[in-house]
């Protein structure tokens, strides 16, 4: 027996269709809703039903499965940005855009580890954990003494 989709209906239908493998990660965390020994839950968007979102529970080796077959071969790499929102040219090219609309001007913002541990973990690092008060600071950094592992081809003797 053979299985064969359907055709795509629409040259749109195919971008839409490849848009969502090649923008985006296999799943993210504020998708997953149960995980324990049995299963995995986890909400997704049901194309066939209008987009609807729906939540699904398999067991972990069928999840693994699953989220293997999104794992890209060594040298593959996704899909991320092109054209005016490629991080290269967003700069100038997306506040091109922005003028032609009326909208503000776009600035890339940078934010300290500090204030991201406040405002995303609700956790203050500065602040001592007997006192209570923000009177910690940083007297000397360590560096690690080596770097991450390197991936290296394996080599056959023969």
């Amino acid at each position: 027996m053979v299985y064969a989709k359907r055709p795509f209906a629409s040259p749109k239908t195919v971008v839409e269709y490849l848009g969502r493998y090649t923008h985006k990660i296999a799943i993210s965390n504020h998708r997953l809703i149960d995980v324990n020994e049995h299963k995995v839950a986890f909400l997704y968007k049901d194309y066939r039903d209008a987009a609807k979102k729906k939540q699904v529970a398999l067991s972990g080796l069928e999840f693994l499965r699953r989220f293997a077959g999104h794992i890209l071969p060594r040298g593959f790499v996704r899909i991320r940005h092109y054209g005016f929102l490629a991080s290269r040219n967003k700069p100038r090219e997306l506040n091109i855009a922005k003028q032609n609309l009326y909208q503000p001007e776009w600035r890339k913002i940078k934010y300290s580890w500090v204030q991201i541990a406040k405002d995303k973990l609700n956790y203050n690092p500065e602040m001592c954990p007997h006192c209570k008060t923000e009177s910690l600071i940083v007297i000397k950094v360590i560096d690690p003494q080596r770097g991450p592992p390197c991936f290296r081809k394996q080599q056959s003797n023969g």
